[in-house]
């Protein structure tokens, strides 16, 4: 059996008002297009995935994400050049986002590796990174 990417990604805000306008903005930077917009949900597709947000139960309203509970730790997204991780990088800082590390090579992870780390209004680790195929 074999994997074939993931098909869609659904995370949890801890206030959907709040998240919602850095999301529609993310997600249409991502040239995804929106498929529902409900009361407490927004998801969006592209050409190979999908994109949700949903609100929270009541009782976690306001409590941040924490990379170090059970639950999603990060995802990252896989961008076509260092040029969209760097756009990427721009907004972030424009929303008025954490950086947690700027743009940059990180070959120790994986040769040719450009990345960048940043958390949305809730904490929520996202990653960016492009991967330069060698010429061989």
């Amino acid at each position: 059996m074999e994997i074939n990417g993931f098909a869609h990604l659904n995370l949890t805000v801890s206030d959907f008002e709040k998240s919602l306008p850095f999301y529609k903005k993310l997600f249409a930077l991502l040239e995804l297009k929106e498929l529902i917009v409900g009361d407490g949900y927004y998801y969006c597709v592209g050409r190979r995935v999908g994109f949700g947000i949903q609100a929270c139960a009541p009782e976690n309203q306001g409590v941040p994400a924490d990379q170090g509970r059970a639950g999603l730790h990060h995802f990252c997204l896989s961008m076509k050049s260092r040029e969209d991780v760097d756009t990427l990088a721009h907004f972030v800082r424009e929303e008025g986002l954490t950086l947690i590390r700027e743009p940059a090579p990180n070959d120790d992870w994986f040769p040719g590796m450009y990345s960048l780390l940043f958390e949305d209004r809730d904490g929520i680790r996202i990653e960016a990174n492009h991967i330069q195929r060698s010429a061989h």
